[in-house]
């Protein structure tokens, strides 16, 4: 069943709890962005800061150069994913370890120009890959249709690997990202800045889920 998650990605600590309390009442799962300020030039809030009310699951998409550190913060918040790049720094076996041993599951992202070969090898321990096709630390971005060819590759090596789609998602390209195969829709600025959040997100959610059926 395709799941619209809703993403939080704020400078600081006041604006993460608006944008949660903007989506709070109606989701069942978040994706929290995080940056360094490296990575992504943006900075958002430090981890030690993220929450999430209960009963929703939690993504973390880690944007940091270098996101061992982060990740051993992150574990103690419990969540039901963490998301690190393909790109970035640090051992993967060391941060796929971690999380199983506290029971997480293990994603991956990547970056428009990086191709899914590069995680081939490796995806025995990966749970979930996340297609970015956005700007790093911002809301927005381009939904780069072509890039659904990784999800296809994906798809091929390991079927019931989750896929998820990170930048541009809206009202006019989610039925072509469904029936490409993405499973997770990370939604930020078309909800965040949208007049009525929750209409917005009920209306992505019906049209993914009538592409799935079709």
């Amino acid at each position: 069943m395709p799941v619209i998650c809703p993403a939080i990605l704020a400078p600081d600590e006041y604006t993460y709890r608006q944008q949660i309390e903007k989506v709070a009442h109606f989701v069942h799962r978040i994706q929290i962005d995080l940056t360094d300020g490296k990575f992504a030039k943006n900075q958002t809030v430090e981890p030690r800061a993220a929450w999430w009310p209960v009963g929703v699951k939690a993504d973390f998409h880690l944007m940091f150069q270098d996101p061992l550190a982060a990740v051993k913060t992150i574990l103690e918040h419990q969540p039901h994913l963490i998301i690190v790049h393909a790109e970035a720094k640090g051992s993967f076996e060391a941060f796929a370890a971690q999380c199983r041993e506290h029971h997480i599951k293990v994603g991956v992202a990547l970056l428009p120009k990086t191709q899914p070969q590069t995680i081939a090898g490796a995806l025995h321990k990966i749970d979930h890959v996340l297609i970015f096709s956005g700007d790093l630390g911002r809301f927005g971005g381009h939904a780069d249709l072509d890039l659904l060819r990784k999800v296809h590759f994906l798809k091929d090596h390991k079927p019931q690997l989750e896929i998820g789609w990170d930048g541009g998602i809206t009202d006019q390209n989610i039925s072509q990202l469904a029936a490409g195969g993405v499973d997770v829709f990370n939604v930020g600025g078309f909800i965040q800045s949208s007049n009525d959040p929750e209409k917005t997100f009920h209306k992505l959610q019906r049209i993914a889920d009538e592409t799935g059926t079709t």
